[in-house]
């Protein structure tokens, strides 16, 4: 089992192949409309932003919008694009508290072992009364069977994705994980019935699969199948005494 930090490193020369488009385009366009509505106009973070295509789509309604990564080569490609990130560690964010009025993660939790420890972190940055905008892999989904039952997919000439600690959780799991306080406001469910992202490959298909998607993301019987669970969650204005 590789580090996160150098199997990302690793990833980085083949993460945006198939990104900017068909499959990865609509989960990127389904995750960034949740921080959005919640964050438009403020001062937002996204801890591990890869290499910046979330965050590019972040700065048009949240200017102030930064990134931080723990790879160097994912952030070099979110520099090439112009974005303000730095390298940091999601344990240990260079950020004063209450910092950010939200603070978002995509397709990163899963693969953090010392989860609470992670969700506590991003919780000291975020204001008093701010959100979080959370993505975990969901166990109770289509996409963990598929993941189940086919082989690793390849990340690299040398890896394939099983070369990374991943966690696929259920609901009841992630709540026990937020720490005292904080509230679950929202659910999107991203990726609830694509069984397989190559179905974008064929124009039709896939047009077909995003209306599908889009139906279903907020849909309260679909939401919870989602592949993505992406939660929002408010942290209280102030602490009870």
């Amino acid at each position: 089992m590789r580090s996160n930090r150098d199997y990302y490193d690793e990833f980085a020369g083949w993460y945006e192949r198939e990104r900017g488009r068909g499959y990865h385009d609509m989960l990127d366009e389904l995750e960034a409309e949740v921080v959005l509505r919640h964050g438009r106009g403020g001062r937002v973070l996204e801890a591990g932003c890869g290499t910046g295509l979330v965050l590019e789509r972040l700065r048009a309604g949240a200017p102030t919008a930064v990134g931080i990564d723990l790879s160097r080569g994912m952030l070099g490609q979110a520099r090439r694009r112009g974005l303000p990130v730095m390298q940091a560690d999601l344990l240990h964010l260079p950020f004063p508290d209450g910092a950010f009025d939200l603070v978002c993660s995509f397709k990163v939790l899963a693969h953090v072992e010392r989860i609470e420890e992670a969700l506590a972190e991003l919780a000291r940055v975020t204001r008093p009364g701010g959100h979080l905008v959370l993505e975990f892999y969901n166990r109770l989904s289509l996409r963990y069977l598929v993941k189940r039952l086919k082989a690793p997919s390849r990340i690299s000439d040398r890896e394939t994705d099983d070369a990374v600690f991943t966690r696929y959780d259920r609901l009841d799991d992630v709540q026990r994980y937020l720490p005292a306080g904080l509230e679950v406001v929202g659910i999107r469910g991203v990726r609830v019935v694509t069984p397989v992202s190559h179905v974008f490959r064929v124009a039709p298909v896939g047009r077909a699969f995003r209306a599908l998607e889009r139906a279903a993301c907020d849909a309260p019987l679909l939401r919870r199948l989602g592949g993505f669970l992406v939660l929002v969650v408010r942290k209280p204005a102030s602490v009870a005494r």
